[in-house]
């Protein structure tokens, strides 16, 4: 996942904490195998190399591009499962390379999901084109763990994966999960987030996810570039909050919440007051 993970567990039973602790392991790993980009022997390297041929694709693959066909249309082509192409110039490492605006254009034509042809079971894209998974994969992966562990075993669980979290249920006694979100200044130690936290708050059940530039970002003549990009114009958002943390009633959904509100950039709040759920927007 590319990230710190942890699984929290409320239970004294140790044998129990290591089956389950292997079967989320086992999930992470699944899932980061088979939809990473940074692969090159799995279905989302097949399909980004086909070079314009249909791929067929199984089942889970094709529930996550129908997720993803929907958050296209929801965010007038904001949220765009075919914007990692822009990867091949940004390189958000916190320095000052900002990339020069002609080699953004030249890449602008390889991005759309429009430009795509989707009719389940089969992908195809153009020449050039690539899918990628980052916006959702993590969250994704979050929930599944989340399901297999509960499956194993009735416990109150919180599943943590690099700050996108979901918690199963109430722990004994009814108490909750308390949870922090750090402030955005803090980008140097996250075991440190705990101790640096602008709030914090009791969850119970449900899912969590932030989105920002705590940690991915360019600075530049003093302008800070986030890593959220706009896929319809190759560039940062302009006027985006640093940091935005969702809650919902799963991990993907809040991270959706969380990436779409990004995408608004001064509108931000006012969206997420509309769609009616609990949110920290930090500026």
């Amino acid at each position: 996942m590319a990230s710190p993970c942890e699984i929290l567990m409320d239970t004294t039973d140790a044998d129990l904490a290591r089956h389950l602790g292997r079967c989320a392991h086992e999930e992470a790993l699944r899932i980061e195998q088979k939809f990473s980009r940074y692969r090159d022997d799995n279905l989302v390297h097949r399909i980004n190399s086909a070079n314009g041929a249909a791929v067929e694709v199984d089942e889970e693959t094709a529930a996550l591009l129908d997720y993803a066909d929907a958050c296209w249309r929801l965010s007038a082509g904001g949220f765009d499962i075919t914007s990692g192409a822009l990867r091949r110039v940004w390189r958000f490492d916190g320095s000052d390379r900002v990339p020069d605006p002609n080699a953004i254009a030249a890449l602008l034509p390889l991005i759309g999901w429009d430009k795509v042809r989707w009719q389940k079971p089969r992908l195809t894209l153009a020449p050039g084109m690539e899918i990628d998974f980052g916006g959702l994969g993590k969250e994704y992966a979050v929930d599944r763990t989340a399901q297999r562990l509960r499956a194993e075993a009735p416990l109150s669980i919180l599943v943590n994966y690099g700050g996108d979290l979901v918690a199963t249920g109430p722990r004994q006694g009814g108490s909750s999960w308390t949870v922090g979100i750090e402030k955005p200044e803090s980008v140097t130690d996250v075991s440190a987030a705990a101790d640096t936290a602008q709030t914090t708050f009791e969850l119970s059940r449900g899912g969590l996810a932030t989105s920002g530039d705590t940690r991915r970002f360019l600075l530049k003549d003093g302008k800070r570039y986030g890593h959220i990009l706009d896929p319809r114009t190759g560039w940062p958002v302009a006027d985006a909050p640093r940091s935005i943390t969702v809650v919902a009633g799963t991990c993907i959904e809040a991270g959706v919440f969380a990436t779409l509100a990004m995408l608004r950039g001064s509108g931000a709040e006012q969206f997420l007051q509309e769609q009616e759920v609990r949110f920290w927007c930090l500026r």
